[in-house]
């Protein structure tokens, strides 16, 4: 099954570009002043999804003075698609890699999901790098393990112990409607993507529904092995930057409840919001509030 690789380059009022970080390319797409005295903030997607997915707040973050990078987590859609590193940390020096490349210092980070899981890490493992971040709809990776027994829904959990098996799950990606039924079961009641072909097709580009499962993969698999030991202890200090944490009341993949003790993690402000009525793809079922809940908190940080 062939899919044009151009799918991927949505147009907008932003700009795409290739960005050379931490030995692989990042595609990103660019909006607002280019100039070093902008703010940068970075978008990370999740899963199944690209940096399609911050269309609405793109423009405006822009429009309000930020410097906006939305990208593609590495092995999606437009970025480099290694056979290895799919794990957190890689992840995490892929976004300082590009943060650096861009001409920046700092940037907040915004991660959503799997995205949300390096936002979180980032503070303990890019201090340097780091501003601030919002993490929408991802509990700290330090309670993440313990909220997939006690907090996920049970399809959830059966969904997360098929994505362990070989082959088989990429497969349902590719050449099923896995993706599809990602976006229905995780979104609101009622609400469905107006872009499921495009994310269907975008997963279908070689080697990405392989590597995003390679990523889900490893935060289970890792638990128990020393790469995850010394992961978790890396971002088991108190986050000491300001905090963004919003979830949908909705979530069909991780409840509010899921990050009740999220705040025990950030000695720095820590802001939650949870938005009535909206699922997990909040970029996308509350575009207007999560853009509006984003430049209040950036207008705010020190």
């Amino acid at each position: 099954m062939t899919v044009d690789p151009s799918i991927i380059l949505g147009d907008g009022p932003w700009t795409h570009r290739m960005v050379a970080a931490n030995g692989g390319r990042f595609h990103v797409a660019l909006a607002g002043p280019d100039d070093g005295d902008a703010p940068l903030v970075v978008l990370l997607h999740g899963f199944p999804q690209f940096w399609w997915a911050w269309r609405a707040q793109i423009p405006m973050l822009a429009d309000a003075g930020y410097r906006v990078a939305a990208m593609d987590l590495r092995g999606f859609a437009g970025s480099d698609k290694p056979p290895v590193g799919h794990d957190t940390p890689s992840m995490v020096a892929d976004v300082s890699g590009v943060i650096r490349s861009l001409g920046a210092t700092e940037a907040v980070v915004v991660g959503h999901g799997i995205g949300g899981q390096v936002a979180w890490s980032m503070p303990a493992m890019a201090p340097r790098v780091t501003r601030a971040i919002g993490v929408l709809a991802a509990p700290h990776p330090v309670f993440l393990h313990s909220v997939s027994h006690r907090a996920a829904p049970a399809g959830t959990i059966a969904r997360l112990a098929q994505f362990q098996l070989p082959w088989f799950p990429e497969r349902s990606l590719i050449r099923g409607d896995q993706v599809a039924r990602l976006l229905h079961a995780w979104g609101a009641s009622g609400w469905r993507s107006p872009d499921v072909e495009l994310y269907t097709d975008a997963m279908r580009l070689p080697f990405v529904a392989h590597s995003a499962m390679e990523q889900i993969r490893w935060l289970v698999r890792s638990t128990p092995r020393s790469d995850g030991r010394r992961f978790r202890a890396a971002v088991s200090d108190p986050v000491t930057v300001p905090v963004l944490s919003l979830h949908g009341s909705a979530d069909g993949n991780l409840p509010p409840r899921s990050c009740r003790r999220d705040g025990e993690m950030v000695t720095a402000r820590y802001s939650r919001v949870v938005l009535d009525g909206a699922g997990h793809f909040l970029s996308e079922e509350a575009p207007q509030e999560v853009g509006g809940l984003l430049l209040a908190w950036l207008a705010e940080l020190p």
